[in-house]
């Protein structure tokens, strides 16, 4: 018999258990099949889940646009759990959060956390005092006794994985992000996770595909024509585009036989729209759409899933591409390997130069010349 971390006998005779995890949009691109296939293996255990805010701040000007954190809308509609915690962006919620998840007594607990792993074992026993909780465990040096006496806490881990610089540099085969979740609920669960079955997915309810349907129809575009999707944003400059860079790659596409009667569709977060909008005020853009997806995640997937191509840098919409499976060009730095779209079919990937060189290093013209190949 396969041995597992969470015993067979804990996880036949509990009803509930809870995840813990800092999610990204990226993440749960790919968690969400391995939760899928935990509930389909358990189906008597509930799920739920804790989704950490790194960005955790007592500056209230903050707390608006953390609260409305569009991962919510997906993981709190999926269907898949009975309860999320979303309310962990400001301390005094966060220790509210704490108190109301202490008061389930959680006979499992999770922890995915791949930063600050040691905080994260600290935080699931303060969770469930006397539950069985499994988190990541990183290689501590022999002289750093409190994060020894921290780890102590754990019944059992998962081990971090490790990205060298011999992956980066493709010297090596690394394993997709997708393989290394399912590798993580083998071990946790004894679960095999196809290589089908970790192809991302996402459920777009139809109120949100007639409105991304009229949304065109307001914007004036010709559905005989091609749409693109340009998205240059992420959450750090690293692996950003400049806005009018962005724009630079629409003109030049205009001036091609393919896209020339193009709409272009330009994301930006919400906290960058308006900035946006400043930017294109009193200029001939007509042909140009600035989107956000400022009330509902269900928006950004909906859009996506009505374009022809979509061009992206390195963050959660070059995957949600092949979850709506619209062919995509995704700019990357090279390091991180594991996080390449998973379907090679329809996605192309131009990667930096240099190990250390950040997306904007990547120019308008190589961009170019791969939609043209």
């Amino acid at each position: 018999m396969t041995s597992q971390l969470v015993p067979d006998e804990l996880l036949q005779k509990s009803t509930k258990i809870l995840f813990v995890a800092h999610l990204a949009l990226g993440d749960f691109t790919y968690l969400q099949n391995c939760f899928r296939a935990f509930a389909n293996a358990f189906p008597h255990i509930k799920m739920h889940l804790w989704v950490d805010e790194l960005r955790r701040t007592p500056d209230e000007r903050q707390w608006e646009h953390l609260r409305k954190y569009s991962l919510y809308d997906w993981v709190t509609t999926c269907g898949l759990f009975e309860k999320v915690y979303t309310k962990t962006y400001s301390p005094s919620l966060f220790r509210e959060s704490i108190a109301e998840a202490r008061a389930e007594s959680y006979p499992i607990v999770v922890s995915f956390a791949v930063l600050h792993r040691h905080n994260y074992v600290n935080l699931m026993r303060e969770l469930s005092p006397r539950g069985f909780i499994v988190g990541q465990k990183k290689r501590v040096r022999l002289w750093d006794i409190r994060k020894h006496l921290i780890y102590r806490k754990l019944n059992a881990h998962i081990p971090a994985y490790k990205i060298t610089r011999s992956h980066q540099s493709g010297a090596h085969a690394v394993k997709h992000i997708s393989a290394i979740y399912a590798d993580w609920f083998q071990q946790l669960f004894n679960l095999n996770i196809s290589n089908d079955d970790r192809l991302p997915f996402v459920n777009i309810p139809a109120p949100w595909l007639e409105w991304a349907r009229q949304q065109f129809t307001l914007w004036k575009f010709n559905p005989d024509n091609p749409t693109v999707f340009l998205n240059g944003f992420s959450k750090s400059p690293e692996r950003s585009w400049e806005l009018q860079r962005v724009v630079q790659l629409a003109n030049a596409m205009r001036q091609t036989a393919t896209w020339r009667n193009a709409n272009f569709i330009i994301n930006v977060i919400p906290e960058k729209l308006q900035d946006a909008r400043t930017l294109f005020a009193g200029t001939d853009h007509q042909h140009f759409q600035l989107f956000s997806a400022d009330e509902d995640f269900y928006q950004l997937p909906a859009v996506l899933s009505l374009c022809k191509l979509i061009v992206s840098v390195e963050t959660a919409i070059m995957h949600l591409a092949n979850a709506v499976h619209v062919p995509v060009i995704a700019l990357m730095r090279q390091t991180s390997p594991e996080w390449t779209p998973i379907n090679s079919a329809i996605s192309t990937i131009i990667k930096t130069r240099g190990r250390k060189d950040w997306v904007d290093q990547i120019g308008v013209d190589e961009v170019l010349a791969s939609i043209q190949h």
